[in-house]
């Protein structure tokens, strides 16, 4: 089939744009969608089609411009709106992504709002504009609806029951971390060290799997000892019943919101110990969690009524890491050779929001003839560039002082912080993977003490790595601190050459400690229930 003539009328072009959207030809499909407006501007079907096409080739700055135009045509169609929102919390903009999902979930068709409410819950953390107290409603509202979903009774010991169960003949306690990152190593980094150094003579490990399995690419130790379910494709009420039948003690969620879907696990009770460990910045909202890890840095004992869970602390740092993979060497600060300090940040995009923008671009008009330097995926796409260098503009940062750089390898990546004398951490959703990187790499990276947890991982792991001097009490501070570090660059030389080494024997990489800390809440938690229930 070929393309429409120019004579043809819009509704030629939108089926010949339909037919090429579903043979995957997004950038073809866009063409034919533009040929269409052209033709019958208010055609909405053209507009959301285009939206579509290009959102899936990660144009997210062309689609929110698509999506808005045909919300003129159609305000009506909610379901286009989780479109929008999409979109726009992949470029930063998440307060507006957020009121584009309530308004999908208060006016939507059943499937809509459960997806707007889902997807809240995900995000919620990362809006400036919510509150602790809203966070905290949102994800309980989204946890009742898993909690409705499941189906009892459970078969098993645990038949939906916290019940402890008595100590096995070998006398060790039965733990399931469950995941669906095992098999990657840059996300495993933060977590698999601690789980390496368990006592097998106390404890026996389950990893439970979805995805690639723990391999030793991604940190894992193999002990023989250990069981590995791979469960891709089970179901959370089969998996929960298998768990239930194998008497495991403590259940452990590694991932959170980061793998949605099987947080419903939780609400199903299948170990008599539940316990979040990661991926949550907030309450996981689920009344079936007993507690929630984190330290005194990223929780304080005031924000505790915000969780629906107990708040367990560990010692330093709730994220201790084990740099297991190979990293280059760290350079010499870039300004010694090019005559300006860079700024950098390899945040996600989505972390990057108007305020994060607003704030950085007040430290390059602090520091003269300075430059910031961002990467990440999103970076790649033309109208993904356009969108920052658009924010950055309005606050009075000219595009010669920017530069915008996509993904790539992971040893390339961290090569980045070659070009950066200091690292600029985002709010109200910090680092932690990009924070650990900086600092091995021996750029300093400034934070402040946030407003909710979400704010607060790089304090967590700064402060446990005795960096003490790049955390500001509030964003002020972090502002000044950049400028007047960006102004006198002169100690970043000596900063970068000890920072690696001083990282590595600080509490911020006793992934032995961190574990020991966690057997201890387990074993606590454990105590806890069998002593509430008389056993």
């Amino acid at each position: 089939m070929v393309a429409p003539d120019a004579g043809s009328d819009a509704r030629a072009w939108l089926d010949d744009a339909d037919r090429l959207h579903g043979l995957r030809e997004f950038a073809r499909a866009s063409e034919h969608y533009r040929q269409a407006l052209i033709r019958d501007p208010a055609l909405f079907e053209a507009c959301y089609g285009l939206g579509c096409a290009q959102a899936t080739l990660a144009e997210h700055g062309a689609a929110i411009a698509a999506f808005r135009r045909a919300l003129t045509v159609r305000p009506d169609a909610t379901r286009l709106r989780t479109h929008l929102a999409e979109s726009l919390f992949a470029l930063g903009h998440v307060s507006a992504a957020v009121r584009e999902y309530a308004v999908a979930e208060a006016e939507g068709d059943a499937e809509t709002r459960v997806l707007a409410l889902r997807t809240l819950a995900c995000i919620a953390p990362g809006d400036p504009e919510l509150s602790n107290e809203a966070i905290e409603r949102i994800r309980r509202r989204w946890a009742e609806t898993q909690a409705a979903a499941v189906r009892p009774p459970l078969s098993g010991p645990a038949a939906g029951s916290p019940v402890a169960r008595e100590p096995r003949r070998d006398g060790k306690i039965r733990l399931g971390y469950y995941g669906a990152f095992f098999g990657a190593p840059n996300w495993m980094k933060m977590y698999m060290g601690a789980i390496n150094a368990h006592d097998r003579d106390r404890f026996e490990v389950n990893l439970i799997v979805d995805g690639a399995v723990p391999e030793a690419r991604a940190g894992y130790r193999d002990q023989p000892e250990d069981r590995i379910w791979q469960v891709d494709g089970v179901s959370n009420q089969d998996l929960a019943r298998h768990i239930a039948e194998y008497g495991l003690d403590v259940l452990i969620d590694m991932n959170g919101y980061s793998h949605q879907s099987r947080m419903g696990l939780l609400a199903s009770r299948a170990a008599p110990v539940q316990i979040a460990w990661s991926g949550m910045y907030g309450t996981t909202g689920f009344a079936e969690v007993d507690c929630v890890i984190a330290d005194a840095a990223s929780v304080p004992p005031e924000e505790e009524r915000f969780c629906v869970e107990r708040v367990r602390r560990v010692p330093h740092t709730y994220l201790a890491f084990d740099m297991f993979y190979p990293t280059p060497e760290v350079a010499l600060p870039p300004s010694a050779r090019n005559g300006h300090v860079t700024f950098g940040s390899l945040a996600s995009a989505y972390k990057i929001t108007d305020a994060v923008i607003a704030s950085w671009s007040r430290i390059l008009h602090g520091v003269p003839g300075s430059r910031l330097l961002l990467r990440n995926r999103v970076l790649e796409q033309a109208s993904n560039r356009a969108d920052l260098l658009r924010r950055f503009a309005v606050n009075g940062i000219d595009a010669e002082r920017l530069t915008m750089e996509g993904g790539g390898d992971h040893f390339d990546y961290l090569r980045t912080y070659d070009r950066i004398d200091i690292a600029l951490d985002a709010f109200p959703y910090s680092g932690a993977t990009t924070t650990a990187e900086a600092i091995w790499q021996g750029a300093p990276l400034l934070t402040f003490n946030g407003d909710r947890w979400a704010a607060r991982t790089s304090r967590s792991m700064l402060l446990a790595a005795g960096l003490d001097e790049f955390v500001a009490p509030d964003q002020a501070g972090f502002e000044a601190l950049a400028i007047r570090l960006g102004l006198a660059p002169e100690p970043l030389a000596r900063i970068r050459s000890g920072l690696r080494a001083k990282v590595a024997a600080s509490p911020a990489c006793d992934t032995a400690g961190l574990s020991r800390a966690l057997e201890a809440i387990y074993l606590d938690e454990r105590a806890g229930k069998r002593h509430s229930r008389g056993a």
